[in-house]
């Protein structure tokens, strides 16, 4: 068994379609970080490559110990959308992609199932090594591990909100993943 214990990184507080735009997180609520700290479990911490969540994997780290970056874990590639307001980028494309995710990719960019099969590999790498991982990662990232651990739809995935420095508990069992619960505020 392996709980997958995600954290989303620190707000950006950017108004744009941030994918691999290397933004910093606001981490300056000290005892937002401490109490996100306090309820994860004494495991290893992983994180995307993106300073957002280094930065915030930092923050929580305490005493844990620290495993390399993860470049399968950054957020999606928004392509020639990244950056841009959702003003900007509107167009029947842009709809598309978050109404029917799956195939529908950002104009050189990622699509929904690109995402999800790079994040699962990265997941798969994990699962049965650890009993505990925490991975600080994306709001996408972990919607397509929500996705799957509930076996729903993408569309039905871009529902479940995922706030800044929220965990999503997310355990395989050994033989299926099951989704324990999203967007928790310690």
């Amino acid at each position: 068994m392996t709980r997958f214990w995600w954290v989303r990184h620190g707000p950006t507080h950017a108004k744009t379609m941030v994918g691999w735009t290397d933004l910093p997180a606001d981490l300056s609520n000290a005892d937002q970080i401490a109490r996100v700290s306090a309820a994860l479990p004494d495991a290893p911490i992983i994180s995307s490559d993106l300073l957002r969540t280094r930065t915030t994997a930092d923050a929580i780290q305490g005493t844990r110990s620290r495993l390399s970056h993860e470049k399968r874990f950054r957020e999606f590639h928004y392509g020639e959308w990244e950056n841009q307001t959702f003003d900007a980028i509107d167009s029947p494309e842009c709809r598309a992609f978050f109404d029917a995710p799956g195939t529908q990719k950002a104009p050189g960019g990622e699509s929904w199932n690109d995402v999800t099969e790079r994040v699962n590999a990265g997941c798969d790498v994990l699962t049965g090594t650890y009993s505990d991982i925490i991975i600080v990662a994306h709001m996408g990232v972990i919607l397509t591990q929500w996705a799957r651990a509930l076996n729903i739809t993408p569309y039905e995935a871009l529902g479940q909100v995922i706030e800044p420095l929220s965990i999503t508990r997310i355990i395989w069992d050994g033989t299926k993943f099951e989704g324990d619960f999203a967007n928790h505020h310690p």
